[in-house]
């Protein structure tokens, strides 16, 4: 027999299941009632629920049996580890499919990075979904490694791994109709475009919705969400390592609304995911704080495949993929046991994956800086500063009086005003710029990170001219990473060799190293609790109000560089 009949024969008991789950509880999520029975699955399919006798029987007595969550939108660069490292970090957590889009490598390394993406994703146990980046740079305000328009995202298209088009951040060039911007859309007319407008509304938000694109995770407040979601968007609450909107959208997901509400953690590392959880922690939060456990789950799994068209998912029922996770309850949310497309997830399935080659080595060809290339010259009093939210990727626009010395506006620890900087790092243009933030608390040293959404370049924040110096060039000798300095030493780092963003390491040594540069970091005096994180977003110019590239400081609610 083919495998469809196989599994019509054992959906109907008229032969063995290939394995028996026994013993458990099922969550309907159509319903929300409680199924006791057997779940049998033929390969990589759920074959039924009921009684039934299996070549392979394990016990899940006492456990609640729900469907695999989706994460609907992440970077995995942003893990900081690669594909296969993500895939044995997060997938026993019960994650078993995750809709990420490349674009941080891709603005590094260009097509090569998709392709790397879109190979791995045939070697690993969750399903590895790869959007295609819609914009590569985010804006025209900053140095990337490399382009892709209309007609390089042609040549990627078609891939088994895909859904459709990735975030479209360049939410300007949608709305006033820039001839590329409509050339992408075009391209997907009629698939998946996936959104990416922090804090559009009215007439705006009518213009970008009306472009076909239908998710959005950048609600940061529950008018903006509801908005969204009454204008036909679903809502996806995010909850990264910085982007914290969980408690803030909370309210909006109800037993009415989670047919159109997905998660999803955006950017989230291995130190937060230990610490905490990934979509798991997620769960448990919301039903803490009052949500009904089963829109949650809904919001997890079946709303989030039928939001990317994912058919074949989301429920546990006759004929869909066998993607199930054994709770120890639904308020606690403990993956007891995994199942990725009828395989159980344990380390003898990790270790048959297929590796592959790293790509993006030697990416980091950064100018070597001085300490003087940080010194910000001219005599105007009135200085804009970039104000750091906690738990958020948005900024405020602060304006201080900074009185110039020697020709210099300085660092003032005592006021929290900290010299930021943007490296030019691929070798393009060597392009330095420098700007002012509050928020980080330090006192003394340095930080440095090459993870700098979404171009990429080195970014570096501190209070001593010579550390921040010593960090940035650092970063050229280990081939990117993240950086502690002070008083003329390295105190901690983390190479991420691959295109400058992922390390070669287990996501365990990559943890190990985040606890010893958070460490580092709290040494110098910084207050926040992801820094690193937060001074990569500290340059994407496509999140209000204030940021900063290689180009300059940049105005994001005017789309245009502040004249320095």
């Amino acid at each position: 027999m083919d495998d469809l009949e196989r599994r019509i024969a054992q959906a109907r008991g008229d032969m063995p299941a290939d394995l028996v789950l026994r013993g458990g509880r099922v969550l309907d999520l159509i319903t929300g009632t409680m199924i006791a029975g057997d779940v049998a699955i033929c390969g990589r399919h759920i074959a039924g629920i009921g009684a039934y006798e299996g070549a392979r029987v394990i016990d899940v007595a006492g456990l609640t049996l729900v469907p695999g969550f989706i994460d609907t939108h992440l970077h995995v660069e942003s893990s900081l580890v690669t594909p296969h490292e993500f895939d044995r970090c997060v997938t026993p957590r019960g994650i078993t499919t995750a809709i990420c889009d490349p674009h941080e490598i891709a603005n590094v390394i260009g097509l090569d990075g998709i392709r790397w993406f879109q190979e791995a994703s045939a070697h690993l146990l969750m399903d590895l979904r790869v959007q295609l980046s819609s914009c590569v740079p985010s804006t025209e305000m900053e140095t990337s490694g490399a382009r892709i328009g209309p007609e390089d995202l042609r040549r990627v298209m078609g891939h088994p791994s895909g859904i459709g088009l990735a975030e479209f951040m360049n939410y300007p060039g949608v709305i006033r109709r820039d001839p590329e911007a409509i050339a992408k859309l075009h391209l997907f007319a009629g698939g998946h475009i996936d959104g990416h407008c922090p804090q559009l509304s009215g007439r705006d938000l009518n213009a970008y919705i009306a472009a076909g694109i239908r998710t959005e995770h950048e609600a940061t407040t529950a008018d903006e969400a509801l908005e969204k979601l009454r204008k036909g968007m679903r809502v996806l609450i995010r909850e990264g390592s910085v982007s914290k909107d969980l408690e803030a959208l909370q309210p909006i997901l109800t037993e009415v609304t989670s047919p159109y509400v997905c998660l999803c953690t955006d950017d989230r590392n291995p130190l937060d995911i230990g610490e905490h959880g990934h979509l798991d922690y997620m769960i448990r939060r919301l039903i803490e704080l009052g949500t009904p456990p089963l829109a949650a789950y809904r919001a997890a799994s079946l709303s989030a495949a039928e939001a990317f068209g994912l058919r074949d998912r989301g429920l546990i029922a006759p004929g869909l993929r066998a993607d199930i996770v054994a709770l120890d309850s639904l308020e606690g949310c403990h993956a007891q046991l995994v199942l990725a497309a009828g395989r159980v997830v344990d380390a003898a399935a990790f270790a048959a994956r297929e590796t592959l080659a790293p790509v993006g080595r030697r990416s980091v060809r950064a100018p070597r800086v001085e300490a003087s290339d940080f010194r910000c010259t001219g005599n105007r009093v009135a200085t804009d500063v970039i104000g750091i939210l906690q738990g958020k990727i948005i900024t405020e626009h602060l304006h201080e009086e900074i009185d110039p010395e020697d020709g210099d506006k300085r660092p003032d620890p005592a006021r929290d005003l900290m010299r930021i900087a943007v490296i030019e790092r691929h070798g393009k243009n060597g392009n330095i710029a420098t700007g002012f933030v509050r928020g980080f608390g330090m006192k003394r040293g340095a930080i440095a990170s090459t993870v700098c959404h979404d171009h990429h370049n080195i970014a570096v924040v501190g209070a001593d001219y010579a550390d921040m110096a010593l960090a940035a060039n650092r970063l050229s000798q280990i081939e990117g990473g993240l950086v502690v300095a002070l008083g003329g030493e390295i105190l901690a780092e983390l190479a991420l060799p691959v295109a400058g963003l992922m390390s070669l390491e287990p996501f365990e040594a990559v943890r190990d190293r985040l606890v010893e540069l958070r460490a580092a970091a709290r040494g110098l005096g910084v207050t926040l609790d992801e820094p690193f994180l937060q001074l990569a977003f500290l340059a994407l110019p496509v999140i209000p109000v204030l940021k900063i590239t290689d180009r300059g400081m940049i105005d994001v609610e005017r789309f245009e560089i502040i004249a320095g």
